[in-house]
């Protein structure tokens, strides 16, 4: 089983995934890392795993279209079975969600289906929730809006800084990642 990595920044949720396939908690092979970014501190997280990646820049094509066929390409040559995106911070258009359907995952930091969107943790803090967590779904047309695949909370104190609840997220989206791909792998994805 091979699987792609999508990731922008910094990477963390990438390294847990690479590191669990690495000791064989999942199943599986990280066969390559896609990134948006030139200068994404993910890619020197790749290079520690020795992950083959790949930068596309969406400027660099014409369209949408063409952009993420250059990438289909990619992950058709590779032999993709599975797409985690992991802090990736596109949209995933209708020619890559066609071409790999039920085959893209992602990781938000929110119990969906609240607090969609790419601000989702300081969003709920604001707003006072007394629970958070971590959902995993399966990736739509709709930005967050796919089937949730699994959730988990944090332990949250009332008066935790909001570094405090991003730390603590992070660290249940390294366990949660890893146990729901390991588990989708094993049920043949």
């Amino acid at each position: 089983m091979k699987i792609a990595i999508f990731a922008s920044g910094n990477g963390s949720n990438y390294e847990a995934i690479a590191k669990a396939c690495k000791e064989e908690r999942i199943k599986a092979e990280v066969a390559l890392l896609i990134c948006d970014k030139k200068n994404a501190y993910v890619l020197e997280r790749a290079k520690k795993y020795q992950t083959k990646t790949y930068v596309f820049t969406l400027k660099d094509y014409k369209d949408k279209e063409e952009y993420e066929k250059t990438i289909i390409k990619v992950l058709k040559e590779n032999k993709i079975d599975l797409i985690c995106l992991a802090g990736y911070m596109k949209i995933c258009g209708s020619t890559l969600l066609e071409a790999y359907p039920n085959k893209i995952i992602n990781i938000h930091p929110a119990l969906l289906p609240a607090f969609k969107g790419a601000h989702a943790i300081l969003d709920s803090y604001n707003y006072g929730v007394k629970v958070f967590g971590v959902t995993i779904h399966y990736v739509s047309a709709e930005i967050d809006g796919g089937k949730i695949i699994a959730q988990g909370v944090i332990d949250y104190k009332e008066g935790d800084s909001i570094e405090v609840v991003e730390e603590k997220i992070h660290q249940l989206e390294h366990i949660l990642y890893v146990d729901t791909i390991n588990k989708l792998i094993l049920k043949g994805v």
